[in-house]
């Protein structure tokens, strides 16, 4: 346990002063909004007993930009995961993306993905945390991308009803390295939403969390993008 606390201290000494960076965009930065959809599910393996502690995931998404107008992009995400205890779990996976940049034409990339995965009660709501690393294979070139993801989520039962939640997380992305598909070392995104969840049966494994999502993007040789999404996500637990 003084390891894990060692990691999250040395995550969030990273983190926190990435964090300010979207708010010190450059000058120049296109607005634009959307909408994304996505699908996360997970749950355990129990095919005999010497797999308890194995769990699968599998996570997709619709991505719409130019308003809602134009596709930009969808993901098929599954994976498979180790549960060392009740509140911490590492996963590994594959990720398939189709991404529609208008003008120009439609691109493959492929990934394989690690990532930790924690999570502890508190007095008034829930922590959680999410480290992922990626190797990106793009359509467009032929370097291996590294990236680094770090999300934070906390949810909090709202005073108003029993069936809501209220729910904030953050995601920072850093390149790690340099490509020759476009990507640039160091931060790369962030993505922040707010919003809540509901869940009409605490007995139901389903759940649906609706809110505001907001998308800073380092584009490099370019212009900044901020994104202002509207967010739809289902979620299914055991």
């Amino acid at each position: 346990m003084q390891e894990f606390r060692r990691w999250i201290i040395l995550t969030w000494s990273v983190f926190v002063p990435l964090l300010v960076a979207p708010f010190q965009s450059k000058a120049d930065t296109i607005d634009d909004s959307g909408l994304w959809l996505a699908l996360f599910a997970r749950g355990n393996i129990h095919d005999n007993s010497s797999c308890t502690g194995l769990k699968w995931w599998f996570d997709g998404h619709a991505r719409f930009f130019d308003d809602t107008e134009g596709f930009g992009q969808s993901i098929v995400r599954p994976g498979i995961g180790y549960a060392i205890n009740e509140r911490l779990t590492m996963w590994a996976g594959y990720g398939w993306i189709r991404t529609s940049p208008e003008p120009n034409p439609n691109f493959d990339e492929h990934r394989t993905w690690q990532q930790i995965t924690w999570s502890t009660p508190m007095a008034r709501g829930s922590l959680g945390l999410r480290s992922r690393l990626e190797q990106r294979f793009l359509d467009t070139g032929s370097d291996t991308g590294w990236r680094f993801r770090q999300l934070a989520s906390y949810r909090k039962p709202s005073c108003c009803s029993p069936h809501l939640t209220l729910v904030a997380w953050d995601e920072l992305f850093i390149h790690l390295n340099d490509t020759n598909f476009g990507a640039d070392g160091g931060f790369d995104q962030n993505r922040l939403f707010l919003g809540c969840g509901i869940k009409y049966n605490p007995r139901n494994q389903w759940r649906v969390e609706i809110g505001y999502l907001n998308q800073y993007v380092d584009r490099f040789g370019g212009d900044d993008t901020r994104n202002h999404l509207l967010s739809f996500n289902f979620y299914r637990s055991p």
